[in-house]
């Protein structure tokens, strides 16, 4: 998929326009809640927080999630709030991304500040929490729904309160507001024996099982009926069953097989930017293996990403490849990483109007622009792109 001098590429898998076989599409609807792809013009947003965001309690999930380097010092740290510089550093950040947002004219909202440093207890399980960086991981807006998702890190099993006072105003608007079964997270859903993948061929592990239903809203992405997913280390085929049958047949779910050693979220894999057009991640999705349905897509892949070599990037819980995980305000306009100077310039090259902005500081805290929101609204109808 690259040429022989191992430049940006725009792939088209195939040059005939985009057409569909499928009803009229909905009519957009009013209401507090709706949005159903990652590109329509987006009006109001959730975005994180990190007032007192705290190192996630040492588990298995979290341990083999992490780079090996940073596993070993959040191991140590665990439980201890971040360094009040990094928090800064990354606030600093955060509050030019918010500045961006609403100069586009999105309304920006934000969840509840929380004690995370609260010891908590279940029948299975003791631990304290984490932070609120990442709204997209704990919930997913499919139309007019909010779908709470049951995640499997223990550390994050009450994170959905800080976000309790936004979703009863939408319910209270009109949204519908949903929650998969809350899971037990007991010992048997965990290999305690996991080991990372040491090479090709070798077979597929988990650090979860099918005990039960779980997943992280940022293993999906939604390109109206039809929605992407990876199978991953938070994410089980019992939870992509969950969700494809709660949706039912108004929306098609496909698994995208990941060729990461530790697949964890969908948005620094596989990322659609506009209908037609999906940026993907080559040292994670083996392109000849991708869906018959993109075959009338222009499949963009991702240049690999600029290098930074610094302490934040030696504390980050990210894998590079959060390059990609950008922020669609139109199908046009795309908020990028401003140390990302090669994406950016494909952006441009393939028609997009790229706005870089500092974030790479974010990162310690589990992610970048597409993990740090939650749409809340895009203007838009329900359409099939395929």
């Amino acid at each position: 998929m690259t040429n022989e001098l191992g430049a940006i590429e725009r792939t088209a898998i195939d040059g005939d326009p985009i057409t569909s076989d499928a009803a009229t599409p909905v009519a957009a609807a009013t209401g507090p809640v709706m949005s159903y792809n990652e590109w329509d013009p987006l009006e109001e947003v959730i975005v994180g927080r990190l007032e007192g965001s705290v190192v996630p309690s040492v588990h298995v999930t979290v341990t083999y999630n992490l780079p090996p380097l940073i596993s070993r010092l959040y191991r140590l740290a665990a439980g201890m709030k971040y360094p009040k510089w990094l928090v800064n550093k990354a606030q600093g950040e955060l509050d030019g991304f918010i500045a961006i947002l609403e100069g586009e004219g999105i309304k920006v909202r934000r969840p509840d500040i929380i004690n995370h440093r609260k010891k908590f207890r279940t029948p299975e399980f003791t631990s304290r929490g984490f932070c609120v960086a990442c709204p997209r991981d704990g919930f997913m807006v499919v139309g007019d729904e909010i779908i709470e998702t049951p995640m499997c890190w223990p550390t994050r099993y009450f994170e959905g309160n800080a976000y309790r006072s936004l979703f009863k105003e939408y319910f209270n608007g009109g949204a519908r507001w949903t929650s998969a079964p809350r899971p037990q997270l007991s010992d048997e859903l965990f290999d305690f024996n996991y080991q990372l993948p040491t090479g090709p061929g070798t077979p597929e592990k988990y650090v979860i099982n099918e005990f039960e239903p779980v997943f992280d809203a940022a293993d999906f992405v939604r390109c109206g009926r039809d929605i992407f997913v990876t199978r991953s280390n938070v994410t089980n085929l019992a939870g992509i069953n969950w969700l494809r049958r709660h949706l039912g047949s108004e929306y098609t779910i496909h698994e995208l097989p990941s060729i990461c050693k530790q697949p964890m979220h969908i948005d620094s894999t596989f990322m659609p930017l506009a209908p037609g057009k999906v940026l993907v991640n080559p040292d994670y999705l083996d392109l000849d293996r991708l869906p018959p349905i993109l075959k009338k897509w222009d499949v963009l892949v991702a240049p690999r990403p600029d290098p930074i070599d610094n302490v934040i990037a030696k504390m980050s819980m990210c894998s590079p490849w959060t390059s990609i995980n950008v922020l669609s305000l139109t199908e046009k306009k795309v908020v990028v990483e401003r140390q990302q100077p090669t994406l950016i310039k494909a952006l441009k090259d393939w028609g997009f109007e790229p706005i870089p902005c500092d974030f790479f500081s974010y990162g310690p805290f589990g992610g970048a622009f597409h993990c740090a929101t939650l749409d809340v609204r895009r203007r838009g109808t329900l359409q099939s792109y395929f």
